[in-house]
């Protein structure tokens, strides 16, 4: 305010330079004219005032104004004479074709044997050539000669002569003169007709002479360059001169409009007269110049005080002599009858403006006897805005209530206990109405405080300040615990104990949230002797619903982690399936702040073979874990078909695209396009791994004499991009080589890019003869971050080879008699496997299969006997073509082959190969019959 109305008070005598004879005086309340004209001034005072409040810009300004309007009248000028010189000229052309044509004309009709020529027997041929030759000289247009009738006897065209002349002839044949204007095809002309007279006055003949204006304007065409030059010329030193006249201007008046100047004066006075500050302005010989009304009601100044010095004006001494001494001066506190005035002075001619200063005064009374209160408000207010900050820094309802506690004390109290509903702590809403809380947290000056101890189950009785505030809802103050007998009546020898201890002084608060009360935060005061007050109830029930609300959220959290451990546990494999191509070990570890979709799964698979299976849906929460729980079913049915690892990606795929797609269409959950798998099929018969991946981190492989890498696989893109074909890579594993699949949980982390987990996934696996299970523990010891932030799933698989004498084979030729054959030589190996109980389903199962694969397929046939922990007969040709079962009607000769391999078989199926087919059909062993499969 000082330094606006000191710049204003050295801009004010510039602008009354710009207008002297101004002068303003308004009268004010009380009787007060103030005048508000100024002494003048150089305009470098208003400059920095006006130039920065009402500043106006282009032709807006009083200078711009100038400029356009001198411009235009300079501009208006110039083109009014080039105007009036055209004009000028077009009437002179126009005169000059008059004047020549009848020259012309009156010269050839008293040209000598005009006469002579006119009485001859052919006038046309005397007169046309010197008709002509007379246009030719005078540069006229035409000359024509015509009888007084108006019968033509030369014309430039001869065609023309002979027919009428068309015009005005009546004058001249009078005797007299015509001219006239016409518009003639070359464009506007002039024509004259005059007579030939004979010597007694009678009319001979008539001449014409015409002539177009344009031909005699040329000399003003001419001269109109020059003349339009000369017009540029002078604009530009008009515009010059102009803009020099106008920058002198917007110098001197800041670029101010003439609204913006009146303006800038009624905001100044405006301001002086309604600001609920004091202002005086004082000039360079100490006196008052002018006072605003605050300034007359605080310093109570008599109504002449203006043009009087400010030590005659009945102030306080040293007040008047601060404004006497013009120093600068910053919230000096001076008395003013019985107030107390905060007063700043800063001079007014610090930027060459005139000498003075400006005073302004502020009444500082109240805000001396409110400084005590708005200290202890400011320490409240502090001490909320802290508590957002270190109460609910994390999602646990227990921390959070000692988060609480550690808070309050010994800020707000020496003593905070907290009391949670047993439900809460398990992340549930409480639905009894009855006050039994859980002490969940305690924290105090001093450890030895005799309160309830962290766990104890607490009944409040219904006197309890606690029960009260309960059923209230509201927080209760119980300012003397000696005099309150409900308190008491809670546990008289505990509540003996804690009076004893010197705790006096109590405020319970219920956490509320969503209008859900869940437990109690109970506030205590024991070094302080004062009690707590009600300005300290304020405080505490706001402290008390930050934490609630941090309470609930850490509830909700907590139930929702619970959900989703529990559907993650659910969806997840409960243990291996029996099976005996591989050794397998698995860890699966949660995220510690809420579980992801990370999964795998082990599916056996007819023919000694055993599908492995891990994958990543992207995201956190129920919805990523439901997502994984139906990618691990879809491929569980994927595999149940027995296709390649590539064709059940691609399957993979379509399904997350169209679960992205209907969700999409409902407005439901984010796509969950990104999610990634790995799907590796391990044969135990020939040690060959066929693998597949979406989007997935590669497998690692460990050599059985302890070198890992990790083997150059085709990637694939994430699934759900629909469309993208997918690649299969082979590996030879040879027996006791462990193959690792994992999640990017196990190598990326925050602090630990992959490529660094990668290296470290390596070198833990780097170790020969390690069994799988020690194998999970040595990888998560190296790479297991402290707290993870995604879950972690780790499969190891150690292979298997099974041994020779565990499988048998033989091709079949394309003869119905070679049907007989295979069956004994099966029937052979059953009994060296001490399964002759087997022989007959088999045989029946063999006959069928092969008889089929003769009749339909042709071509190479082979079947093959494979013991493990099932006996399987497969039977492969070349045909693609697969096989169904139907019912044969009584009448049908066939049609029953499969319907019978599926009674006598326990499980059959068909899978496709690079040459054909595979139609296999297993048995259970008998009981008696060791399952274990030797290796090789």
């Amino acid at each position: 305010m000082v330094r606006f109305l000191g710049r204003w008070a050295q801009s004010a005598p510039s602008f009354a330079g710009l207008w002297p004879s101004r002068r303003r005086a308004r009268q004010r309340p009380g009787g007060v004219s103030v005048d508000t004209r100024r002494s003048r001034g150089g305009p470098d005072g208003a400059a920095s005032t006006a130039g920065r409040r009402t500043r106006a810009s282009g032709v807006h300004s009083i200078a711009g104004q100038v400029f356009v309007l001198q411009v235009a009248i300079v501009l208006l000028l110039i083109v009014a004479a080039v105007v009036e010189l055209l004009v000028q000229a077009r009437r002179d052309s126009t005169q000059e074709a008059r004047n020549r044509s009848l020259a012309v004309a009156q010269t050839f009709a008293h040209s000598p044997g005009i006469l002579a020529a006119l009485a001859a027997p052919d006038p046309s041929a005397v007169l046309q050539p010197r008709a002509e030759a007379a246009r030719r000289a005078s540069g006229v247009d035409f000359i024509v000669v015509m009888t007084p009738d108006g019968i033509r006897l030369t014309h430039p065209n001869p065609s023309e002569i002979g027919k009428h002349y068309i015009g005005t002839i009546a004058p001249a044949v009078a005797g007299g003169t015509v001219t006239e204007t016409y518009a003639g095809t070359l464009g506007p002309s002039v024509r004259s007709v005059v007579p030939v007279t004979r010597p007694g006055g009678s009319v001979a003949g008539l001449v014409s002479a015409g002539i177009t204006i344009s031909s005699v304007s040329g000399v003003a065409d001419r001269q109109l360059p020059l003349l339009l030059g000369s017009a540029g010329a002078a604009l530009a030193l008009a515009t010059g001169g102009a803009a020099l006249v106008s920058r002198r201007l917007r110098r001197q008046t800041h670029g101010l409009g003439p609204s913006g100047i009146t303006r800038m004066y009624e905001h100044h006075d405006a301001v002086l007269h309604a600001v609920r500050e004091g202002v005086l302005i004082v000039d360079g010989d100490r006196r008052l110049t002018l006072a605003n009304d605050e300034a007359r009601r605080l310093l109570a100044l008599p109504p002449d005080a203006e043009g009087r010095a400010v030590t005659d004006l009945g102030l306080d001494p040293r007040t008047a002599a601060l404004l006497a001494s013009g120093d600068t001066a910053t919230d000096q506190v001076h008395p003013a009858g019985d107030r107390l005035l905060a007063v700043n002075l800063r001079p007014t001619d610090l930027d060459g403006g005139p000498p003075g200063f400006v005073a302004t005064l502020r009444d500082t009374t109240e805000l001396r006897l409110l400084s005590g209160r708005a200290d202890e408000a400011r320490r409240r207010l502090r001490l909320l805005y802290d508590a957002g900050a270190a109460i609910g820094t994390t999602l646990d309802v227990v921390r959070t209530a000692e988060e609480l506690t550690e808070f309050a004390v010994p800020r707000f109290a020496d003593f905070a206990t907290v009391d949670l509903a047993d439900p809460v702590l398990r992340g549930e809403e409480p639905t009894g109405p009855d006050a039994d809380m859980r002490r969940t947290a305690v924290h105090g000056i001093h450890p030895d405080a005799p309160l309830y101890r962290v766990g104890d189950l607490i009944t409040f009785k219904p006197s309890t300040p606690q029960a009260r505030g309960f059923r209230s809802g509201h927080a209760v103050l119980a300012p003397d615990l000696v005099r309150e007998s409900g308190w008491r009546a809670q546990d008289p020898v505990l509540t003996e104990q804690i009076m004893a201890y010197g705790i006096h002084s109590l405020i319970t608060v219920p956490l509320k949230a969503r209008g859900i009360i869940m437990g109690m935060a109970n506030f205590w005061r024991s070094t302080k002797p004062e009690p707590f007050e009600q300005d300290d109830l304020s405080v505490a029930e706001e402290l008390g619903a930050r934490a609630a609300l941090c309470v609930d959220n850490a509830r909700r959290y907590t139930r929702e982690h619970a959900m989703a451990v529990a559907l993650q546990r659910s969806l997840l494999p409960r243990g291996l399936p029996a099976q005996d191509a591989l050794d397998i070990a698995y860890r699966y570890l949660p995220a510690h702040a809420e579980v992801g979709g990370d999964w795998f799964d082990v599916i056996p698979l007819p023919g000694a073979r055993v599908a492995l299976v891990v994958g990543d849906v992207v995201g956190h929460g129920v919805h990523a874990a439901a997502t994984m729980g139906r990618l691990r079913t879809a491929v569980h049915n994927f595999s149940a078909l027995d296709l390649p690892p590539d064709e059940l990606l691609g399957h993979m795929d379509e399904l997350v695209h169209r679960i992205d797609q209907d969700e999409a269409a409902v407005g439901g959950h984010t796509a969950i396009t990104g999610a990634t798998c790995l799907y590796a099929v391990y044969d135990a018969v020939s040690g060959e791994c066929v693998l597949a991946r979406a989007g997935h981190l590669p497998p690692a492989l460990v050599h059985p004499d302890g070198t890992a890498e990790f083997p150059d696989l085709p990637a694939g893109p994430p699934l759900g991009l629909a469309g993208l074909p997918f690649e299969t890579g082979h590996l030879r594993l040879p027996e006791g080589s462990q193959l690792v699949l994992y999640t990017d949980g196990l190598v990326e982390s925050r602090d630990r890019d992959i490529d660094t987990g990668l290296e470290l996934l390596r070198r833990a696996l780097a170790a020969p003869g390690r069994p799988p299970a020690e194998t999970c523990d040595a990888v998560l010891d190296a790479l297991l971050p402290a707290e993870p932030g995604d879950d972690i799933a780790l499969l190891v698989a150690r292979t298997r080879v099974l041994a020779d004498d565990r499988v048998a084979s033989w091709d079949v030729p394309t003869d119905p008699a070679a049907v007989a054959r295979t069956r004994a030589a099966v029937t052979r190996q059953l009994d060296e496997w001490d399964l002759a109980d087997l022989a007959f389903n088999t045989e029946l199962i063999l006959s069928e299969l092969t008889t089929n694969a003769i009749r339909y397929a042709g071509g190479p046939i082979q079947v093959r006997l494979l013991r493990d922990r099932q006996l399987t007969c497969e039977v492969s040709d070349t045909s693609s073509t697969s096989p169904h079962l139907r019912y044969a009607a009584s009448t049908d000769e066939g049609g029953r082959g499969l319907f019978l391999v599926a009674q006598f078989a326990e499980h059959w199926g068909t899978r496709y190969t690079a040459t054909g087919k595979v139609i296999w059909a297993s048995q259970a062993l008998p009981r008696e019959v060791p399952e274990a499969v030797p290796q090789r």
